[in-house]
């Protein structure tokens, strides 16, 4: 599979470069502002594409690079440089109101590689259209919203990774539709697709962690249960004022019987996610998540083992200079702040009336330059604090982080 990947990408890119030598014939950019996206369900769509000649396919991309340098009580493994990830993808209209698009991810140099979104969309009405392939789950708003150049910092929100297990996709098939009236928009998503399976719960991680369920890849072959996963998603937004988007995701984890034989009763999760994003008389931009989980765990499993999780992320984006900076015109300077927090075990100890301490509270300060809207050089410096199940004095980790990230 791999091998006949990187084949299709040495010829399209071969196809680029040849276009390139004469670019008024052969070669356009399909401009798209990063950082003003319709909604948050139209991010698939809502990026910078190259159009070479009357090929009906257009080509785009991104790339992540960054440095690190953190300590966890005074221990440091010192400075890292890492790729963690190179994003290619394609979109094609095969004809009037038929869309298809992919989005490939080259992980950590390479070392995986992953079929994040294919899908065809067959367009009936503004308010009813049809999806299918492999679809992006639309849990939250960061999950379809994750472009490394769309954002100030160089990690991504703790709770959209390892709560809400970004970037979560997976084949099925569904329905999606917008109105649209004056200053007013309101949208929808819900589908059907393969899910879960028990690494939820048996995992190396020893505790509940959903992101345990993305090293399955039979997800794109088969459902590890034969029931599907429902998701489903509602925003609306004013143009002026804020999008606000509620989602809600629910399945079958366990297997619950196997050629006929009951094994279990079947064993529920249950994602409830809201999210927010707007911009203030202050030029200050606003972007939050919060997610809820839940998960029938078995009662020979220890309290260890959460039942129900939550945590969420705030975003503060103040632009301080924009204008012509080192002769790049219309370029920017933000000034971020990032508030974060996940809670992997809600709940109490049986035996005393005491909480379940398995929580996380973290803060990123970020400068970032943005030459144009398509890149952005950034800095940051990140602090947390851990605390373990039993609530022992937290485990503190600072460091800084430095890199950047393009679209192509």
């Amino acid at each position: 599979m791999k091998k006949y990947l990187y084949t299709l990408f040495l010829f399209l890119a071969s196809q680029t470069i040849y276009a390139q030598s004469d670019s008024s014939f052969f070669f356009s950019r399909i401009k798209q502002d990063s950082t003003k996206l319709k909604l948050n369900m139209d991010a698939v769509y809502n990026r910078p594409f190259l159009q070479m000649g009357k090929l009906p396919v257009a080509l785009g991309g991104y790339l992540e690079a960054n440095s690190s340098y953190f300590t966890t009580d005074g221990i440091s493994e010192g400075l890292s440089f890492q790729l963690p990830r190179l994003t290619m993808f394609m979109s094609a209209s095969i004809r009037q109101r038929i869309k298809f698009m992919t989005e490939i991810e080259f992980e950590e140099g390479g070392k995986e590689i992953n079929i994040e979104f294919a899908a065809l969309d067959i367009e009936l009405n503004p308010l009813f259209n049809l999806r299918g392939g492999v679809i992006m789950n639309p849990i939250g708003s960061f999950n379809q919203n994750h472009d490394g150049p769309k954002w100030e910092f160089v990690s991504r929100p703790i709770s959209s990774t390892t709560i809400i297990p970004s970037t979560w996709s997976n084949v099925g098939f569904g329905l999606f539709g917008k109105y649209a009236r004056k200053n007013w928009v309101w949208a929808y998503e819900a589908y059907l697709s393969n899910g879960f399976d028990d690494k939820i719960i048996n995992n190396k991680e020893n505790r509940t962690w959903f992101p345990a369920s993305k090293a399955n890849s039979e997800r794109f072959e088969e459902s590890f249960n034969g029931v599907p996963l429902k998701t489903v998603k509602m925003a609306v937004k004013h143009r002026k004022v804020a999008e606000v988007g509620i989602s809600w995701m629910n399945g079958v984890y366990n297997k619950f019987q196997d050629d006929g034989i009951v094994l279990d009763k079947r064993r529920h999760l249950n994602f409830i996610a809201v999210d927010i994003n707007t911009t203030l008389p202050t030029k200050t931009s606003l972007n939050g998540e919060w997610v809820w989980a839940s998960v029938d765990v078995p009662k020979t499993f220890s309290q260890q083992f959460g039942k129900r999780q939550q945590g969420g992320f705030l975003d503060i984006v103040q632009p301080i200079i924009k204008g012509r900076i080192l002769g790049w015109s219309e370029s920017v300077i933000n000034l971020s702040t990032r508030l974060e927090y996940v809670d992997y075990n809600v709940g109490k100890f049986q035996e005393i009336d005491a909480n379940i301490a398995d929580h996380l509270y973290a803060t990123t300060a970020s400068i970032s330059f943005r030459p144009s809207q398509q890149t952005v050089i950034r800095a940051n410096y990140r602090y947390e604090w851990r605390r373990d199940l039993l609530g022992n004095p937290a485990a503190r980790t600072a460091g800084f982080q430095l890199g950047f990230s393009t679209y192509f």
